[in-house]
Formats: structure tokens, C-alpha cells, sequence
């Protein structure tokens, strides 16, 4: 059980964030990863497709014989997680829950949210940080194009910029203690947010996140005991693309193309 591989997924490079730093901490796991990118972005996407999208994911992870799922969409935590947990055997780790109570704990008044629409029309991060620390007030913002941005490689085009810092004096309106990146996408464009706010206003939830999943697979005595493994990543389309842009994040060097589901949403 403990060499079978760890699946992480997301809609494309984003969720290499959280794959980086899992893999920081856990180098010696065996890793499937896959960017759905031919359905990106999930953002748009109403929650009956998030779910049908996610429940395909897990079919092909499954077929993979994964001991656990990360979840590093924040789009598909929100939508999908509550409906699909308790469907599969394997240990799934979704990231907004996950994140949202490492945050509600240090005790914030004030939080904001940055994420995709689905994941704020979803208001997972406000129940959940809510759910622990109800005293916390909770302010999400849509940023629908940010995640094209990233994965087109327009972080310095100047209506990207543009975009970002509206986006961003929008937010610094609500008088916030920290603002939480709640799309795995969005911690790469930390570059430009840093130049109209302080750094450390922003939270990047990758680093809790991997730190407890690599405490909860320790606790379930998870952990691989090879040493030989090097991850594999998928992509549904455009892989020439997803190892250009994922080098934000980490250096894939080779992606292979898959039609995990004849019933995925084009």
C-alpha cells in the first residue's frame, strides 16, 4: 500500500504549486500528476460539471491504484468534495477545507478570498474558516482571469497588470488582515501583487497544505519506503503548452497527452 502512487490534479499548471512543495517535503513518492487542461478554466464551470469532471478524475486515478488523492484546485475542493468524499476508498485531500482551518486557528478578524468564480460563488472558504472561527469576517473576490494569465504566460502583459491591481484596490477596500490565494494558480503572480501591497498580506495555502497532508499520510503509515520514483505528469490536451507554463512552478520536462474519459466536458 505505501509505494502505491499519490494522484494530484488540478486544471492545468496551477496546481503545481502545491505539487512542488509536497514533493519538497515527500521526494521519494511515487506521483501521478494531471492537469485537465482541455477543460480549463474550471472556474466558469456550474457545479453538476465541476462534479461529473471530478468523479472522472478519481475513475482515472483509481484505474491508477493511487493511495490518495490531492485535490490542488481550490475550484473543485468547493464544488465537488462534499458530493464525491465518501465514493472512493483511497485517502482524498481537498484543499480548501484543508487550508481553511489551519487559517480560522491563528484567529483573523478580517480575511480575504481571491479565487475563480465557481470556488466564491461556492462560499466554501467563508463556511469553512466560519465553522471554527465564526468571529472572523470573511471577504471574497472573483478574479475570472487570472488564471488564464497564468497559463498563457501574460503575467507581464500591461492589461494583465492592469487587471490585477484593480482586482487588488478592490480588495484592500475591506481594511484585511491577510488575503488568501485561493486558487492554485494565483500565488505566481505574487511578483506583481507584492508591488501595490505588502508580501506578506497574502497567503499561499500550498505550504499548510502539503505540511498536513504529509502529517496525515505519516499518521496512516503511508509513507513510500522506495527511492527510485520520478513523477508522471498527464495533461487532456495542449502538453507543448503546459511544460512551457509550468516552469512558474516546476520543471516538467515531459507531459503526456490522455483522454482519461470520453464523457469529459469540452
Amino acid at each position: 500500500m505505501t509505494n502505491k502512487p499519490i494522484g494530484v490534479f488540478d486544471s492545468g499548471v496551477g496546481g503545481l504549486s502545491v505539487f512542488s512543495e509536497l514533493y519538497k517535503l515527500l521526494p521519494d513518492e511515487n506521483y501521478i500528476y494531471f492537469g485537465d487542461t482541455i477543460n480549463l478554466p474550471y472556474g466558469s464551470k456550474t457545479k453538476e460539471e465541476l462534479i461529473k469532471i471530478t468523479d472522472n478524475i478519481f475513475d482515472f486515478f483509481k484505474s491508477q491504484n493511487i493511495k490518495a488523492v490531492v485535490m490542488a484546485c481550490n475550484t473543485t475542493s468547493a464544488a465537488a468534495y462534499e458530493t464525491l468524499k465518501d465514493k472512493y476508498n483511497f485517502k482524498i485531500y481537498p484543499i480548501v477545507q484543508t487550508v481553511s482551518k489551519e487559517i480560522a486557528v491563528k484567529n483573523y478578524k478580517r480575511v480575504g478570498v481571491f479565487a475563480t468564480q465557481a470556488t466564491i460563488n461556492s462560499h466554501a472558504y467563508k463556511k469553512e474558516i466560519q465553522k471554527y472561527n465564526p468571529n472572523c469576517e470573511v471577504y471574497e473576490h472573483a478574479c475570472p482571469k487570472w488564471v488564464n494569465i497564468v497559463e498563457n504566460e501574460l503575467q507581464n502583459d500591461p492589461e494583465s497588470i492592469n487587471n490585477i491591481k484593480i482586482q487588488l484596490n478592490l480588495m484592500l477596500k475591506n481594511d484585511i488582515e491577510k488575503i488568501i490565494l485561493g486558487c492554485t494558480h494565483y500565488p505566481y503572480l505574487i511578483s506583481i501583487l507584492k508591488q501595490y501591497a505588502p508580501e506578506e498580506l497574502f497567503i499561499n495555502p500550498a505550504k499548510d497544505f502539503a505540511r498536513n497532508i504529509v502529517s496525515d499520510l505519516k499518521a496512516n503509515n503511508l509513507i513510500s519506503g522506495k527511492k527510485d520514483y520520478e513523477p508522471i505528469f498527464y495533461v487532456s490536451s495542449n502538453p507543448n503548452q503546459f511544460i512551457s507554463a509550468s516552469k512558474l512552478f516546476y520543471n516538467v520536462e515531459q507531459a503526456r497527452e490522455i483522454d482519461i474519459s470520453k464523457s469529459l466536458i469540452k
